[in-house]
């Protein structure tokens, strides 16, 4: 049995679908984020970049760390700057990005789930984007989160190239953005599909398909090279791990600093009472967010290049020490699954804004991470090619000693940390049943010239505090929160968010654990 949940609404269909042929925990994990790639368009896409937590019973926690990087092996540097396209959009109450060919960063997610793959899986790499290759050929609803962001997006991100507003809209582009749940069909998306399928992830690091993307922005001043495409690995690191009391989280570490900065909160509300947050605690827990997330602001943007690894070790450095003094002195899809056997996996997927490039007829939409400026402080094209990007993504597993395991993350940008760790306090430490964690209120602290600002859901009593705050009823801005977990007497509990269209699913023949024969058994994260 797998239990599999994701902020996607078709991803667990397609997870139990996986789980009914046989495969396992990762297998279904990885099916179900290849579809959501594929039928959530404008939120994640194909050409954008994963993180993938796994922990095997008995074994040591794997990162598979598939994200972004920067191009332009090989160009001139009078090829940097350019392919640029400047946009604000009103989506989440403003947000200014940079969008077109030249925002494309090395897409790093097929070489991730490819690995994930190899190194865990169960069934064959083409089995698993059957269900993608299905909804690409037939068409698929736009959903919910897709026709959401879309109506801020659809003109100024994904209007400029002809081929992605004809996706996109009415009567082949020339028409009013689809409504909600109307058909989308994307031409060349299935045959791209069929490619990967048949290839594996060489299609793009080094194939044909790689070869389309990289002419079609070349053309409008991108500079993704294939000697970019050729050179991209995806790396096997060591998960950031924390106590909670007695369960242990690990997370992502750098270039993720989403779970260096979920670790550090963690780390600074050690013995948070279980019961319940009165005005005290809640306290607590609004300056443990503004405490972390201003040390990482300020780490982040001290020195251009700075080295995120020793950036990570410091902040958390900081939450055991100065950090906790100073708390006591006064666009993204995340997938689940956890099988019977204990294997658990947690994938989020991100393609940021979206550059709204839709090259060389393959139908994959690429990500704009280059343009993300939040994350991107050194300025437009100026790391050195090879660079992995910042990240928020947190793809996060927690295990307990008796056998119970966790697999949990969110989308939402910068809301991904505090999205998880309200719902980690609310399930691991005042023990609320899993989908009552994942629907209780949250709260974001937003770091502003004034000072901080506490953005909170109705029912928790911020108002009481004195603090600068905004209160909203239930939002998708709080992130869209899927979890499974597995307890000792082998009962699963499968959350999907409210606040999100997901999904959740119970599916599949006794799991198995075992791995293709060729994947040699356990896997040494501190290889690479």
């Amino acid at each position: 049995m797998i239990g599999i949940a994701s902020s996607c609404g078709l991803a667990a269909e397609a997870g139990a679908r996986i789980a009914d042929r046989g495969g396992n925990a990762v297998d279904a994990a990885l099916a179900a984020s290849a579809v959501a790639a594929v039928t959530e368009p404008g939120v994640c896409s194909l050409g954008g970049g994963a993180f993938v937590t796994i922990w095997a019973p008995g074994e040591q926690p794997v990162v598979v760390d598939g994200h972004v990087e920067m191009p332009g092996r090989g160009l001139p540097p009078d090829r940097l700057g350019g392919g640029r396209i400047d946009v604000w959009m009103e989506y989440g109450r403003g947000v200014s990005t940079i969008v077109g060919p030249g925002s494309v960063a090395t897409p790093g997610l097929l070489a991730c789930f490819q690995r994930a793959s190899d190194l865990y899986g169960a069934l064959p790499w083409a089995e698993l984007l059957e269900p993608a290759y299905d909804y690409a050929q037939d068409g698929f609803p736009l959903s919910q989160p897709s026709y959401d962001y879309l109506v801020y997006s659809a003109d100024p991100v994904f209007g400029w190239d002809p081929p992605s507003r004809a996706a996109l809209h009415d009567a082949d582009g020339a028409g009013a953005l689809l409504r909600q749940d109307a058909m989308v069909r994307v031409d060349g998306l299935a045959e791209s599909i069929r490619q990967i399928g048949q290839e594996g992830a060489a299609a793009l690091h080094g194939g044909s398909l790689g070869e389309r993307i990289v002419r079609g922005l070349e053309s409008g001043g991108g500079i993704l090279t294939m000697e970019d495409l050729v050179a991209y690995e995806a790396a096997t690191r060591v998960p950031l791990r924390v106590a909670v009391d007695d369960w242990e989280v690990a997370t992502t570490p750098a270039p993720s600093l989403g779970g260096t900065a979920l670790a550090a909160m963690l780390l600074l509300l050690d013995g948070h009472p279980r019961d319940g947050w009165n005005d005290e605690e809640l306290m607590r827990v609004i300056r443990a967010q503004e405490a972390v997330l201003r040390y990482a602001a300020d780490l982040e943007h001290a020195v251009p290049g700075i080295d995120l690894a020793a950036e990570a070790r410091e902040l958390l450095a900081g939450a055991r020490g100065h950090l906790r003094s100073a708390l006591e002195s006064p666009s993204t899809v995340h997938t689940s699954a956890v099988d019977s056997q204990g294997l658990a996996c947690s994938i989020t997927i991100s393609s940021g804004y979206g550059s709204g490039a839709l090259p060389g007829g393959t139908g994959i939409w690429m990500n704009n991470c280059l343009g993300e400026i939040e994350l991107s402080p050194e300025g437009y094209h100026a790391l050195p090619p090879g660079t992995r990007l910042r990240s928020n993504m947190a793809p996060t597993i927690a295990r307990r000693g008796d056998g119970a395991v966790l697999a949990i993350g969110s989308p939402g940008a910068s809301r991904i940390t505090t999205a998880m760790l309200c719902t980690l306090l609310y399930d691991l430490r005042m023990e609320l049943p899993l989908q009552e964690a994942v629907d209780a209120p949250r709260l974001h602290v937003v770091l502003d010239d004034e000072g901080y600002r506490v953005d909170y859901e109705v029912g928790l009593l911020v108002h009481r505090l004195g603090v600068r705050r905004r209160r909203f009823d239930r939002s998708m801005y709080f992130g869209g929160v899927a979890a499974v977990r597995l307890d000792p007497d082998g009962s699963f509990s499968v959350a999907a968010d409210p606040r999100r269209s997901g999904s959740t699913a119970l599916a599949g023949r006794r799991a198995a654990l075992s791995r293709r024969a060729a994947t040699g058994g356990s896997v040494d994260p501190t290889s690479e």
